[in-house]
This record gives C-alpha cells, sequence and structure tokens, in this order.
C-alpha cells in the first residue's frame, strides 16, 4: 500500500508549493548577510549598554568618595570644636599658641592635661595629642616636642584630605583678630591679660582651604574668668 501511495504523495506536495510558493519559502533558514546583521545590531546594543552600566557605576564610585571625604570632614571638625572646647589654663605652658602653621593647645583631659596639635602639612590636615600628664614639667617637656613633630609620633592621625591652607583669628575685646598677632593690648603680648597672666580669647575662627573650597568655623571659646 505503501509503494502505490508514495508517487501521489509526492507530486501532491510538489503541486501544493507550485500553488503556495510563498509558504515553501519560509521553511528556509537565515542567509549569512541577514546573521551578521543580527550579530552588528546586538553588538552596537551591548556596547550601549555597557556604557550606561559603566556611567552608573562610575557615578556611584564619585557618589561615595564625596560622601566618604563629608564624613571625614565632619568627624575632624566634630574632633576640633571638642578639642576648643577643652582648652585650660595651665599656668605652666600656654593654653593657645599659634604660629602660622600649627595651633599648640593645652587641654583637659580625663586623666589630666595634655598638649594637642593641630597642622596642615602634606596636603593633609593633621592632628597629634599628646599622653595626659599631671606635672607641670612633663607639660613643659610635651609642649616643647610639640614644636618638632615629624607626623611619625604615636599619637598622630591624618583626619581631612586635600587641606592646602588655613588661618586662625582670635575674637578678643569686640574684634576679630590674626591669632598670630592677637593679643590683650594692655599688656602687650599675645593672649596676656593686664596681670601678666595669660587670657583665653572670647572665640576661634579657623579659615581652612580644602580641595579649593574655603571652609570657615567659629567657636565659642568656653570662659575661665573666676
Amino acid at each position: 500500500m505503501t509503494a502505490l501511495w508514495a508517487p501521489h504523495a509526492c507530486r501532491a506536495s510538489r503541486q501544493a508549493c507550485s500553488r503556495r510558493p510563498a509558504a515553501c519559502r519560509r521553511t528556509r533558514g537565515f542567509t549569512l548577510v541577514e546573521v551578521l546583521v543580527a550579530l552588528a545590531v546586538m553588538a552596537v546594543l551591548a556596547g550601549m549598554a555597557w556604557r550606561g552600566i559603566d556611567a552608573m557605576a562610575g557615578s556611584r564610585t564619585s557618589v561615595k568618595e564625596a560622601v566618604d571625604r563629608t564624613l571625614r570632614l565632619q568627624t575632624a571638625l566634630a574632633q576640633w570644636e571638642q578639642d576648643l572646647q577643652a582648652v585650660r589654663l595651665s599656668g605652666a605652658v600656654p593654653a593657645l599658641r599659634f604660629d602660622g602653621a600649627r595651633l599648640r593647645m593645652t587641654r583637659e583631659a580625663p586623666s589630666g592635661l595634655q598638649v594637642v596639635v593641630w597642622s596642615i602639612r602634606d596636603g593633609a590636615w593633621w592632628r597629634w595629642a599628646g599622653a595626659p600628664v599631671t606635672a607641670a614639667a612633663e607639660l613643659r617637656e610635651q609642649w616643647a616636642t610639640a614644636q618638632q613633630l615629624t607626623g611619625q609620633e604615636p599619637g598622630t592621625l591624618r583626619m581631612v584630605e586635600g587641606a592646602e591652607t588655613w588661618q586662625l583669628y582670635f575674637f578678643r575685646t569686640d574684634a576679630w583678630t590674626n591669632a598670630q598677632s592677637a593679643g590683650d593690648p594692655a599688656a602687650g603680648r599675645p593672649g596676656a591679660a593686664a596681670g601678666g597672666e595669660e587670657r583665653l580669647p572670647e572665640g576661634v575662627r579657623a579659615v581652612v582651604t580644602v580641595r579649593g573650597a574655603t571652609l570657615t568655623r567659629d567657636l565659642v571659646v568656653p570662659s575661665q574668668m573666676p
């Protein structure tokens, strides 16, 4: 039965294709040109997607770096304010002394007094804190050591990257004056009261340049007058 009907089936298939040539052509595969065009389109789309992802990753990295810098700056300013709020008169060494490059201060610690130095060098804002002491001789020795810091001493911290310059001003007698020359006119020397004893300024203003931007921070110094 199969041998008798097979020729008729082939003839019927050829007749159907002759009547519907478009339907028969749809069964063929893609040409090489069509495959190459499809691959080219896919490559262009992949390249565009990669550039978009790369831009998003770059923006994310930049935002993270900016946030990290902001957090470090806020931490440094919080420590700066904490140090100035804790400044104390000792009678052995000055409480505040600024030489244009570094600010040395004597601040209260839980177990005594310590010398703290803030300075800008090597493109960063640095802080050094000595160990708390209770003897005047130890405090004077620490104050002298603070004049010759190299940045390798224990207690040295790199607080802010990108710091370029800074200037300090002290507020006394209703006016801001340069911290390198500010003092009580009646005493004739910076920070001295009329009786010869040191007197703290009423406020400290720090003007710091970080990555080309100028930051100004004013802080009231607690009064220690009897």
